[in-house]
């Protein structure tokens, strides 16, 4: 569906990376990243609120990519 008062489509959005292997730079294993992850659970944050910590923090890009598992509650 188009837009009512422009001319555009609207159709750009984000794309992840086709290769989804864990980077070179980075440090934190696969079990750091769990210990992280139950550490801020405990804490009561949602699993956005996580991904969004580690990413700033700790420069997992994608927690899926690190662990083979997304994160949930």
């Amino acid at each position: 569906m188009g837009r009512m008062h422009t001319p555009g489509k609207g159709i750009s959005q984000s794309a992840l990376p086709y290769r989804r292997s864990v980077p070179s730079w980075l440090k934190l294993n696969a079990e750091d990243v769990k210990e992280q992850i139950k550490k801020l659970g405990k804490k009561g944050m949602t699993p956005s609120k996580i991904g969004i910590i580690l990413r700033d923090s700790h420069g997992v890009a994608q927690v899926r990519f690190v662990n083979g598992n997304k994160i949930l509650r």
